[in-house]
Order: structure tokens, then sequence, then C-alpha cells
């Protein structure tokens, strides 16, 4: 076992009980990053972590400005704030749409998002954080937003965050050893998006696809709307994916 990723949330748009938003925590060699931060994360990385501070944090990466996958990074933000003098700044890779909403959600402190965070915006450069050489590839979304490689030695991680259809997709998972795909299945619902409306979220279906393309490992199916049925989707990633699929679960690890 080379890293551990986990479950830190696995709901998209808002959490179902007991659940939380898009987020997980990865720990390779003792680095430790969070990889997106919706609401009703923050609870669930402070735990993994071990300090209501979130001391032992390395650095965060956000797909995208959208709640359901950055507010709780504000209350990241505060923790590091208030709770504690002298922790060190923590790396934050994002598009700038990110630091503009977590600047907007402090506006009486226009310098607290630059006091907890060093800010990188991803312009499909190759960042360096500790042990992780990320590669951020844009994906069609309502908003600007990022899928994110994390190679590390031994080891490779794709998340898509949110995305609608995209050749992008499967070379961004190419062969990694975990492939986290949104599986938000929006047809599941009785009230699902006006057929005029973009397709800018994957289903089941299409992230079976984008993993078998992919040549990936595994695939972890994420993103799911409230009330959608998990193994639904998981047998519709099956009918195109013969590897090993995992269905999100808050709490679940994952040691690759």
């Amino acid at each position: 076992m080379t890293a551990r990723v986990t479950v830190l949330g696995s709901c998209g748009a808002w959490p179902e009980a007991g659940r939380a938003c898009a987020g997980f925590f990865v720990d390779h060699r003792g680095y430790r990053l969070a990889l997106d931060l919706g609401n009703g994360t923050l609870p669930n990385l402070l735990k993994s972590l071990g300090s209501d501070v979130a001391e032992g944090l390395d650095a965060v990466v956000i797909t995208h400005s959208h709640p359901d996958h950055m507010v709780d990074a504000h209350a990241l933000m505060r923790a590091r704030l208030y709770g504690r003098e002298g922790l060190p700044k923590l790396p934050l890779v994002a598009p700038r749409s990110v630091h503009e909403r977590l600047a907007s959600l402090e506006e009486d402190d226009e310098g607290a998002v630059e006091a907890v965070f060093q800010y990188e915006e991803p312009v499909g450069q190759l960042i360096n954080l500790g042990p992780f050489a990320v590669t951020t590839t844009f994906l069609p979304h309502y908003v600007e937003s990022v899928g994110v490689r994390l190679d590390g030695e031994g080891v490779a991680i794709a998340y898509t965050g949110d995305t609608g259809p995209s050749e992008a997709i499967a070379e961004l998972g190419r062969g990694v050893d975990l492939f986290i795909v949104d599986a938000t299945d929006r047809h599941q619902q009785p009230r699902r998006p006006k057929d005029s409306e973009p397709d800018l979220l994957l289903t089941g279906v299409l992230a079976g696809q984008a993993a078998r393309k992919a040549q990936s490992h595994r695939l972890m199916l994420t993103h799911f709307w409230p009330g959608n049925d998990r193994e639904q989707s998981r047998r519709d990633a099956a009918a195109f994916f013969d590897g090993e699929i995992i269905i999100a679960d808050e709490g679940l690890v994952v040691e690759l």
C-alpha cells in the first residue's frame, strides 16, 4: 500500500441525511491532500486528520466553484485562521472563481484567503505538490471546472469533479489505479433537467464507458443525486467496465 483515499462526501447538489457533498482525502507517503470540500465534508476531514484546525493537512485541490464542491473550504479557512496561530499556508489549486467565491464569503476580512491559502491557478500546467505531480484538465460544466490527476511514486489517481461527456475524460484517467468519476444520474429523478439543458453531468453508463476507454484499474462512482439508487448506477457502469467498481460512501477507505 502506497496511498490511501478516504471518501469525505459522495452526494451531488446537496447532502442526504448523514452524508456530505463531494470530497476526498488522499494520504500518500505522509503527504495529505484534500480533493474538493463540498457541503458537510469538513467534519469528516478533521476526523481523518485528528485535528480541529486541520493540522497536518498539506494542500487543497478544488475542481470548481459550485458550493457542493468547495463551500467547506471556507470552513477550513476559518479553522486555520482562528483556530491556532502559526499554521503554515496551504497550497490551494483551483480555478480563479473558487478563490473569488472564498473571498466573497469573508467580506469583512479581505486578507483572510491570502492569510490561509497560497493560491495556485491551474491553467493546464503541471503543479508539484509533495510527492504528487498534479495535472489539471479543463472539462465541460456549467462553470469553469477541471478534472484532476495525481501521479505519485507507485500510484496514480484521477478525479473528474463534475463534467459533461468529453474525449478528455478518458485521457485524464488513462491507466490510473483509481478513477473517481461523476455518476450523478439525474435521469433517475422525477424532476430531471429539461431536454433543452446541456448535458453537463455524467451517468453510471458514461462513467463505465470512460473507465473502460481509459483502461483504469478501478472505478469509483460518486456525486450521486440525493435519493438515487446507487446500486443501479453500479449496474449501469458494470455493463461497460469489467474492473472493480466502488460506490463512494462516507468514511470508506480505499488503499492503493
